[in-house]
């Protein structure tokens, strides 16, 4: 795949708090992408799209956008805070404005969520899953969740716990491993299978 150009990652962001934590840990996987030479990066920033509520007409030339790029993207993070034991009403909205179908079907997808309780953010990150699921796309077994993230991250970004960092760059990793594993043979194979039917 990567002899056609990068492997193109897009990563949403669930808060539009300036500051959040969910910035904080998705910085550490975007630093985590820098490792791996054919790949490509994009983050959303929500606050940057005029997101519509569903029902309420096609959609800006931004949401059009967003679309685009997810539909051209080979994989995706989504990363969320907990509120009130689910993911943030923003990253809903940035769902509702994929499309219907959602350009996010057949998606291999990694689910990042931070929470201050102590259990993390294994329920938004559950709900979450059951949206993406729904819509058709391939959520990853793994969810990383990160809990008490006050403590875990400083003013300044930096992350106070090394086993913490691990678990939250692994979100890379095992995205990549995962198209290199499955994504990228299949993607190989085809490109045979197309040349051998021309020849």
């Amino acid at each position: 795949m990567s002899r056609n150009g990068p492997i193109k990652i897009i990563a949403i962001s669930g808060s539009v708090r300036p500051g959040n934590y969910t910035g904080k840990a998705l910085a550490l996987v975007i630093d985590e992408f820098a490792k791996f030479e054919d790949a490509s990066l994009t983050v959303v920033d929500p606050t940057e799209i005029d997101l519509v509520p569903p029902g309420t007409g096609p959609g800006s030339g931004s949401t059009q956008h967003l679309r685009e790029t997810v539909s051209g993207a080979t994989g995706v993070i989504l990363a969320t805070p907990e509120y009130h034991g689910s993911f943030s009403s923003i990253m809903k909205l940035v769902i509702e404005n994929l499309g219907f179908p959602s350009v996010l079907s057949g998606k291999p997808i990694v689910l990042l969520g931070v929470a201050a309780g102590e259990i993390g953010a294994i329920k938004s990150l559950e709900h979450l899953r059951s949206v993406c699921s729904h819509i058709g796309g391939v959520v990853l077994p793994q969810l990383v969740s990160v809990p008490k993230v006050q403590a875990v991250f400083d003013e300044q970004g930096r992350c106070l716990d090394s086993r913490v960092e691990q678990r939250v760059r692994s979100v890379a990793t095992y995205l990549m491993e995962y198209i290199h594993g499955a994504i990228c043979p299949r993607v190989t194979l085809e490109e045979m299978l197309r040349k051998s039917t021309v020849a």
